[in-house]
């Protein structure tokens, strides 16, 4: 069940994923799964207030998830505007050296971290999932084992749509629509920001 429900959770389109190809056809492979990483991260900062019993704080305090909504939606629209400013190299550069990259490894982690530690859809998955479907008896070894498996569940999804994206077969295609794919994910981006402001 929880295999099940985190898998469909990890494959679903979302602001992690435009974040994912945002960067990786914008920076390549190398920052790309940075970015990867900062999501699985973020996904640990979730599962480590739901095992410390904090969640409760989510639904007895509104303001904390309007709050955590507002940044987040912030930073998606920030993300997504930055998706139209120019950026001369192409995805094959990006793949091979990182000397016309302007981004930092730590950056494009930021990225991919605050992209899921400040989504309340996530937030209240992790609660969900945690209140609902992991029993309260279950040992805790057993819920930090879930904790590591969403993670890691994340971290090689989204890497394989890096590696996917970034491979040399794919790299032509992709370069001959890159930079108007990444406009239509930067509006994705903006779209999916917006609509966590107005989302009750």
């Amino acid at each position: 069940m929880i295999v099940m429900v985190t898998l469909l959770a990890v494959i679903s389109p979302g602001p992690d994923f435009a974040v994912i190809v945002r960067n990786g056809l914008r920076y390549g492979r190398k920052l790309g799964l940075a970015t990867a990483f900062g999501i699985a991260c973020g996904v640990i900062v979730h599962t480590t207030y739901t095992l410390l019993g904090l969640s409760y704080i989510l639904s007895s305090y509104s303001w904390v998830l309007e709050s955590v909504r507002y940044a987040g939606a912030a930073y998606l629209i920030w993300l997504g505007v930055s998706a139209f400013r120019p950026q001369n190299a192409s995805l094959a550069q990006n793949c091979d050296t990182e000397e016309s990259v302007n981004i930092t490894h730590w950056a494009a982690f930021r990225n991919g971290f605050l992209c899921n530690a400040l989504n309340p859809k996530t937030m209240m998955f992790f609660v969900a999932l945690f209140t609902q479907v992991v029993a309260p008896d279950t040992p805790q070894y057993a819920q930090m084992g879930v904790a590591i498996f969403i993670s890691l569940a994340h971290l090689i999804w989204f890497s394989f749509i890096v590696v996917a994206l970034t491979d040399e077969r794919s790299v032509t295609l992709v370069n001959k629509w890159k930079y108007s794919f990444e406009k239509v994910v930067g509006v994705c981006l903006v779209g999916l920001g917006a609509k966590l402001v107005f989302d009750a």
